[in-house]
């Protein structure tokens, strides 16, 4: 029962991209306020749905940050995507360059300011970020970007990537560590989206001035321990009968 509920729920999550994307295409072509109100009206639709039909609650947790910062987050699963762009007002995300070419998904990231970055070629992929990061700038939001480089399954430990304290280091803004167990109930590649407590938590920030390696270390103490704990607490969830 549980496997026909969220195949019903998957159908229903990726037609909801284009019907959405359809209806707002007017005012996101003439306003980045249209793409942000897209994505925002997708996600609270997405959200509320997903207990309803597959009993997935999902919780934010922690001061929710404003205006130019950047958020440097756990990422498990299109669902903690999902969260954090529904929490922030303005997300700006960091993502792999072959995304822009997806159809809908591809027009309303470039239009709420996201940067595609190519992954493979490394030193001028961080190059290209700063530059581009720079110049979107001129438009403050909240800078998504996931410091491990892609994502992991629950409990991995993978290292983190020097991309997050580049840009700590080069603009000395804020940096809001965020931390999720998402991927238990919402897997990579998965079709079964299970009951439970899903849960992304942003964490006390880093303030700008640090050196890099500590800043770093911080980082990754913060986001994995924060990470761990909420791991156990969604095997809890896990583990009790529905």
């Amino acid at each position: 029962m549980m496997l026909i509920r969220s195949l019903a729920y998957n159908v229903i999550f990726y037609a909801l991209m284009p019907v959405i994307g359809l209806i707002a295409l007017p005012y996101a072509i003439v306003n980045r306020d249209g793409a942000q109100w897209a994505i925002h009206t997708f996600c609270r639709i997405t959200m509320w749905l997903l207990p309803v039909m597959c009993g997935t609650r999902v919780e934010v947790r922690g001061r929710v940050p404003e205006g130019e910062v950047i958020v440097a987050a756990k990422h498990q699963s299109f669902l903690d995507i999902v969260l954090i762009a529904n929490a922030l007002k303005r997300p700006k995300f960091i993502m792999k360059k072959q995304l822009k070419w997806a159809p809908i998904l591809g027009f309303y990231a470039w239009r709420m300011g996201c940067y595609p970055i190519d992954r493979g070629k490394r030193g001028q992929a961080i190059q290209d970020m700063v530059a581009k990061v720079r110049e979107e700038r001129r438009d403050p939001g909240q800078l998504v970007i996931y410091p491990q480089g892609t994502r992991t399954q629950p409990g991995a430990k993978v290292p983190y990537k020097i991309g997050t304290g580049v840009l700590y280091e080069e603009f000395g803004l804020d940096v809001y560590p965020v931390a999720t167990n998402a991927g238990l109930f919402w897997g990579r590649n998965k079709v079964l989206r299970k009951p439970g407590l899903a849960v992304v938590e942003f964490l006390e920030p880093i303030p700008g001035g640090m050196e890099r390696k500590a800043f770093m270390e911080t980082l990754e103490q913060r986001i994995e321990q924060a990470s761990d704990t909420l791991h156990d607490e969604g095997l809890a969830h896990l583990s009790k009968p529905v």
